[in-house]
């Protein structure tokens, strides 16, 4: 079985963000990188199946600069086979659109039976790139799953749904998955493996090798959220508090007018 995942380097969401002097995405100056926590699960997911079935080739494919090299070598050191670097010093300027047709350009001759991405990026957050892979190369894909098996030679799958609930959807291959928190345990590459990922092949390609298309969207400002008033703390006996609520939300809302 030939296996893809795909996988990006975010910053750190615990980094102090700044807005770049362009005005329309975060400056990357002293962040700290690791890999998009959904893509944790899903190159989880990859290696699991790739045991399970045996006599099995698992990728892995990061766009971005030399930078994300790092971020896939612990991919590498999970038990991924081999990684495909697509070198973009502006892949933070491209939308969901062109990067999924850079996928998609790598792919379509390469007859993967199985894709895995995260669910979305946390930085970008669009949760587009994965399904816009799919449909592109024509091949049935499953949102968001929250638990996955690979049985008779079809993918069953459950997905979050909105307000909790789950659906049970399977589909035969080639497919492709996108991984919501929670879906499995990405394990920690040990010492050992981490030296063998050193020696394991990591191709690089140039992004105008890929990008064969434009853009779609276009980002023209980004901008951090107003403040607003601080809130108001009350404190002493329940049933003085009571009275004060009841007196704010009179003078100061209408909810009680």
């Amino acid at each position: 079985m030939k296996i893809l995942v795909c996988i990006k380097q975010v910053p750190d969401m615990e980094s102090k963000f700044k807005i770049d002097d362009a005005g329309t995405w975060y400056g990357d100056a002293d962040l700290a990188w690791r890999m998009n926590e959904y893509d944790e699960y899903a190159v989880e997911q990859a290696i699991q199946l790739k045991d399970q079935v045996g006599d099995s080739d698992l990728t892995v494919l990061c766009i971005g600069s030399k930078r994300v090299q790092e971020t896939m070598k612990k991919a590498l050191a999970m038990g991924c086979d081999r990684g495909v670097h697509v070198n973009d010093d502006n892949g933070s300027q491209k939308d969901p659109f062109e990067i999924a047709s850079v996928i998609v350009e790598f792919a379509k001759d390469k007859d993967f039976d199985m894709i895995f991405t995260g669910m979305q990026s946390q930085d970008r957050g669009s949760a587009q790139v994965g399904v816009l892979v799919a449909e592109m190369l024509g091949i049935p894909s499953i949102s968001t799953i929250v638990d996955f098996a690979f049985e008779d030679g079809r993918v069953k799958a459950k997905r979050e749904l909105e307000g909790g609930t789950k659906a049970r959807v399977s589909a035969s291959l080639p497919a492709l998955v996108t991984c919501q928190l929670g879906l499995n345990a990405p394990r920690y590459p040990t010492l050992p493996n981490i030296m063998k990922a050193k020696k394991k092949e990591l191709l690089s390609i140039e992004v105008a090798e890929l990008l064969k298309v434009d853009a779609r969207q276009e980002t023209a400002k980004i901008y951090f959220p107003e403040k607003k008033g601080s809130g108001l703390v009350l404190e002493g006996d329940v049933a003085d508090l009571a009275d004060q609520l009841v007196k704010i939300l009179k003078d100061q809302t209408a909810v009680l007018a």
